[in-house]
């Protein structure tokens, strides 16, 4: 059961009927986006360094952002958002920039096609994290999935 503080709420002019309302096809244009990004990130990175890289990336997507609250009217006033939110959504931007730049750095180094999947283990980390600090529950064939993905990274990670 989720608390309060944990339910999705829809705000502004947000789109919320048909296919738009599934969470999986959010989630599938997601993960479409994120192959796409590993892959301009991996030819983007190859002539400057990591970090400046990541800077790059984070600029573009405050623009973005900025435009798509523009064009939605959804801005919100800093003074409506709770403490907690304010507090979870630091940690959590501290967090996806730390992941970044990581990222980053392993693209550079290694080969898009074994960064991805590892990057990716953190679908298996989620799963756990969400058991063990949010209560949700997962069936023995949830568990089957997550392990298989964890089996899965690691073969696409291995150099034989």
């Amino acid at each position: 059961m989720l608390c309060a503080w944990q339910r999705p709420k829809i705000q502004g002019n947000a789109v919320n009927t048909g296919l738009f309302a599934l969470w999986q096809f959010w989630a599938l244009l997601s993960a479409a986006f994120a192959a796409l990004t590993a892959v301009f990130a991996k030819v983007g990175v190859t002539d400057i360094g990591s970090d400046f890289a990541t800077f790059v990336r984070t600029i573009v997507v405050i623009f973005a952002l900025s435009g798509i609250l523009t064009v939605a009217q959804a801005w919100q006033s800093p003074m409506s958002v709770p403490g907690r939110s304010w507090l979870f959504l630091i940690l959590s931007g501290l967090g996806k920039g730390a992941s970044w730049i990581c990222y980053f750095r392993a693209l550079k180094l290694g080969d898009a096609a074994r960064v991805a999947p590892i990057d990716k283990l953190s679908v298996v980390l989620v799963a756990i994290f969400g058991v063990l600090f949010l209560g949700e529950r997962l069936t023995p064939l949830n568990w089957l999935g997550v392990t298989m993905i964890a089996s899965g990274t690691i073969l696409v990670a291995w150099r034989i």
